[in-house]
């Protein structure tokens, strides 16, 4: 009983070695391939190798209006040990990603105001930004001077950007910070308004990054402006911004303060 078991095994494996050989043939020759045919009786079938589809990645915050605050913010509450380090979003993105990985590392949060144009030549970065925990926001659409634009230049520069961030995250992104400019004129406040963005985002801090000084002097700078409640100005594509930035997250820890997002330096 058996041996005729086996005999019967054997059987039914080389007939799957057949049909086997006699699909590949009549694929190879331009025929049609044999149709699937369920496994022969007591031959287990193989593992599954399709994968299920990756859920599509949740959009990202929107803006939100913070009450008693100015439509214009320049920093954040000065009762708690926390300040915003907020970067401009542009230049070389491997500039970019070692920002973000030194910040991560030393388990700060910042913000990224990106440029719409650069969002275009690299639009992984805005779902990078977002998947380390950081707020992304919109700094125009090509980092022109706004404040001396016309309302419908300056309207299609927010807005071009804005759409942007919509197609790649969903959102328009957390912020709107002006190009160019520390403060934004009131017709670009009321175009930023009507953009869906309730603050324009300023900072009280400078670090001068874009001057490329020397890393010694950005921290310097920082150290010398910086307190609790502070928003900070930096900038991506500087290498000097990079060589600053463990210096400046180690004095801010001696100082008992931590980086953390605008959202959250506000809420």
């Amino acid at each position: 009983m058996i041996e005729t078991d086996r005999r019967r095994a054997l059987r039914a494996g080389a007939g799957l070695v057949a049909a086997s050989a006699l699909t590949a043939g009549c694929t190879a020759t331009g025929g049609a391939p044999a149709r699937d045919h369920p496994p022969a009786s007591g031959t287990a079938p193989g593992p599954s190798t399709a994968k299920a589809p990756r859920p599509a990645p949740a959009a990202a915050p929107a803006p939100r209006r913070f009450p008693g605050r100015p439509v214009q913010i320049a920093h954040g509450p000065r009762t708690r040990p926390e300040v915003a380090l907020t970067f401009h979003g542009h230049g070389d993105p491997a500039t970019a990603k070692a920002l973000l990985t030194e910040a991560e590392r030393a388990g700060a949060r910042v913000t990224v105001l990106a440029v719409g144009s650069w969002l275009d030549e690299h639009p992984a970065l805005a779902r990078r930004v977002l998947d380390g925990g950081h707020d992304l926001g919109n700094h125009t659409q090509r980092h022109l001077d706004i404040n001396h634009m016309s309302e419908a230049d300056a309207h299609a520069e927010i807005t071009g950007c804005a759409d942007r961030l919509r197609r790649l995250t969903g959102s328009i992104g957390t912020w709107f910070r002006p190009s160019r400019t520390r403060t934004a004129t009131p017709l670009v406040e009321r175009l930023a308004r009507r953009a869906g963005y309730p603050h324009v985002l300023s900072y009280d801090v400078d670090s001068l990054d874009h001057t490329s000084p020397g890393a010694p002097a950005i921290t310097r700078t920082i150290a010398a402006e910086v307190r609790a409640g502070s928003v900070v100005s930096l900038h991506f594509g500087y290498a000097d911004t990079v060589a600053a930035l463990p210096d400046v997250l180690q004095e801010l820890e001696r100082r008992g303060l931590h980086a953390v997002t605008t959202t959250e330096l506000l809420t």
